[in-house]
């Protein structure tokens, strides 16, 4: 079976040789590189010239209209696979990692998503941040139980999964004008109730720097998370006939409770902090966290982002036998 791989370019010429040499250099020889040059102002399409004259199976074209989801969609129509990934230009991929993935989803077959563990690296100090980020991923990816947290950050990194291109079409491929259109994906793939498939090996290097898309752009901005997290979770899990139930007055879950409001939906809001109990905001009084002990049934959305703190809300939720919980950051 063919593999495409799907590679939108944008302003990467410092590290898209890097790249490009990793896909040449796999183990798995059965692949095509669709590789879109989107616009970029500096010299990575003449990088994506050169490559293309070395190697029959890369393809590089312009992409028809900015962005990276038209990017991605041309990418996926030029190509001719059965089997689909995607790469980001300025990371690297290991030696093996279209044959690990492959192999996965030649024994388990549709229905499955493939991934395994990721890897961060960077020029300068890796922020402590990225680690525990890595570190949480790949324990998920570890137990195949990514989707149990799917409400938290985006579980399935973007240039980390491979899927046959029919499960790939099920789940609406790069249709939707969504962004962020990995964690859009993510959803989507959750929604299709794929099957995680994963090898506990690095089968990615994810670089970080300062100029990165994800840490830039206002596609990629929290805002834009928190709105994509709560649509899903009112299409996909939300029950109306349980308690809906907010946890947190924070931030977060304020701008939670402003988006429910403005859409008429009903819940009760719960929180720790003294000062707050019994006061109304956005109509809704704040009550002390222990009352949702006296609920039935009650569906929590989590929007504490301490670690301690939500170790202490999981103990709680436990020790209540409080099973619904969706931790929003």
């Amino acid at each position: 079976m063919k593999i495409s791989i799907l590679l939108p370019v944008f302003n990467t010429e410092d590290y898209l040789s890097e790249c490009l040499d990793s896909i040449l250099a796999q183990t798995e020889t059965d692949w095509e590189l669709l590789a879109i040059n989107d616009f970029s102002t500096d010299g990575s399409w003449d990088i994506l010239q050169r490559y293309q004259q070395r190697d029959v199976r890369i393809r590089a074209l312009q992409n028809k209209e900015k962005g990276i989801i038209p990017a991605l969609r041309l990418a996926y129509a030029e190509s001719k696979g059965q089997l689909i990934t995607r790469m980001d230009s300025d990371d690297i991929m290991t030696s093996d990692k279209l044959k690990q993935l492959k192999a996965l989803l030649q024994f388990y077959g549709k229905g499955h998503l493939a991934t395994g563990f990721v890897q961060y690296f960077a020029e300068d100090e890796l922020k402590e941040g990225y680690q525990k980020y890595e570190q949480w991923l790949n324990g998920l990816t570890a137990n195949a139980s990514n989707f149990s947290e799917i409400y938290k950050e985006c579980v399935i990194p973007s240039p980390a999964w491979m899927l046959q291109r029919e499960d790939l079409d099920a789940c609406g491929a790069f249709n939707p004008n969504t962004y962020p259109e990995d964690y859009d994906l993510c959803f989507r793939f959750y929604e299709q109730e794929l099957k995680v498939v994963s090898t506990p090996q690095v089968l990615h290097h994810w670089r970080d720097y300062a100029t990165r898309t994800s840490r830039t752009d206002a596609h990629y901005s929290d805002n834009r998370f928190l709105s994509l997290k709560l649509q899903y979770f009112l299409r996909l899990d939300r029950q109306a006939t349980q308690p809906l139930c907010l946890w947190g007055a924070g931030r977060k879950g304020k701008k939670i409770a402003q988006a429910l409001s403005k859409r008429g939906i009903e819940f009760q809001w719960f929180c720790d902090t003294v000062t707050k109990i019994g006061k109304d905001i956005y109509g809704v009084r704040l009550q002390p966290y222990q009352a949702l002990a006296r609920l039935q049934q009650p569906q929590i959305i989590v929007a504490v982002a301490a670690p301690d703190a939500q170790t202490d809300i999981r103990a709680f939720l436990e020790a209540n036998k409080l099973e619904e919980a969706f931790f929003f950051c």
